[in-house]
């Protein structure tokens, strides 16, 4: 109920089993898709998708409080991941001159 327009789910590798697919199916309608590395592939590799992941992950990793995992509650981290993305929301439309 508290995302209605998250309908597919990217994850890595790691999470290729039935656990995941399972808890997904008892809280929504969402189709899950497994990005996986290639058995064939040598050295580095981009992967579909993966590279949203890695973005999002650097972009939170310029905001000081998130460069470590110091929290001691999910609600305390959840809070500061949302006050480091309101940061580079105002800071985009900023960019652009929104007002």
């Amino acid at each position: 109920n508290r995302w209605p327009w998250l309908l597919h789910v990217f994850a890595d590798g790691g999470y290729a089993g039935d656990k995941l697919k399972k808890r997904l199916q008892k809280i929504g309608k969402w189709t899950l898709e497994i990005i996986k590395r290639s058995d064939k592939a040598k050295g580095f590799e981009i992967l579909p998708r993966r590279w949203v992941v890695e973005r999002t992950f650097a972009w939170l990793g310029r905001c000081r409080r998130l460069a470590k995992d110091f929290e001691k509650s999910v609600a305390s981290a959840e809070a500061w991941i949302t006050i480091a993305h309101i940061g580079m929301l105002t800071r985009r439309l900023a960019r652009y001159g929104y007002r």
